[in-house]
Formats: C-alpha cells, sequence, structure tokens
C-alpha cells in the first residue's frame, strides 16, 4: 500500500516538474512569422512598390508570382537557380544556403539546396551525355550476345599432385 501511495506521488510530482519547466504555449522558434508571410497579390503601382521594399528588392527587379489561386500573394518570383550558382567565396551570412539576412528566399528553397537540384549549365550537351550512354548500353549489349553466341570456358585437367601421400594417390 505504501508502495503504490509512493508511486503515485512520484508521477504526480513528475507531472507537475514538466509543467514548471515547459510552459503551455512556449512558441518554437521555427515557425514562420505574420511579417514573413506573403500578403495579397499588388494590384497597383504603390502595392507593388510596399513590397518589393518590404522583400528588400528594387521596384524594377520586383516581380510576384501570377495570381492563379496558389497562395503566393506578393511573394517575388525569384530566378530558378539553385545555390550551386552561388559564389562560394562570398562571405554569406549564412554560408549552408548561401543566402543573406534579409534576402529574400526562393519560394522551392528546399528544392534548390545544394544537396538536391542543380541548375547549374552542365560541361557536356545533353545530346553528347545520352549518346555516350545508349551508345555504351548497347556496346554491352552486343558483348553479352556474343559472349552466349560463343561460349569460352577455361581448360580443365584431373588434379596434379607433386608429393606422393598414400591417401592422395588413391583419389586418381
Amino acid at each position: 500500500m505504501a508502495a503504490a501511495r509512493a508511486g503515485v506521488l512520484g508521477v504526480r510530482w513528475l507531472q507537475r516538474a514538466a509543467r514548471n519547466v515547459v510552459p503551455w504555449g512556449a512558441r518554437t522558434a521555427s515557425h514562420i512569422t505574420k511579417d514573413m508571410l506573403p500578403g495579397p497579390y499588388p494590384k497597383t503601382p504603390e502595392e507593388r512598390a510596399a513590397a518589393a521594399k518590404k522583400y528588400n528588392m528594387r521596384v524594377e527587379d520586383y516581380e510576384p508570382y501570377p495570381d492563379d489561386g496558389m497562395g503566393y500573394g506578393d511573394y517575388p518570383k525569384l530566378p530558378d537557380r539553385s545555390q550551386h550558382e552561388r559564389d562560394p567565396w562570398y562571405d554569406w551570412d549564412h554560408p549552408d544556403l548561401r543566402l543573406n539576412w534579409g534576402e529574400p528566399m526562393h519560394w522551392h528553397l528546399d528544392m534548390y539546396i545544394r544537396n538536391r537540384v542543380d541548375t547549374s549549365p552542365t560541361p557536356v550537351s545533353w545530346n553528347i551525355m545520352c549518346m555516350q550512354l545508349f551508345g555504351f548500353v548497347a556496346f554491352m549489349i552486343f558483348m553479352f550476345w556474343v559472349g552466349e553466341k560463343y561460349p569460352t570456358y577455361q581448360p580443365v585437367w584431373r588434379h596434379h599432385f607433386s608429393y606422393n601421400l598414400g591417401f592422395l594417390s588413391a583419389l586418381g
């Protein structure tokens, strides 16, 4: 009886301690703030200028996503370039993402980070790469066909032992 009461008291004490450590309604720092959310789609030049200022851009460079009902609002449409194309030797505020403080991030930033999509131009054109790949695959298929048509085997002879042991001579 006393052990059960001690167990109940211990559980109640742990619950009270947990309540005091993590207060209810504690805000996590990973959520996006209200100021960072896109506003309504700009319809007038004044609204466009205010949205460009909000995202630290020049009015000439600011172009919002089209108002197609996807919820982009006044968020700027940035070029579809991965972070591989940004200067690696520049002193970035956030070197992992190659971003500076206050710089607008691409809407699909999670797709264009450095360990995902690389949109930088390739040194060899796609036609050449495809020709090399399919040429290699065709050559390998041809070589496998030749190997099936004209098989070669290692010659097999009977075992030869250079020493004479009694039980080995019985093996032949």
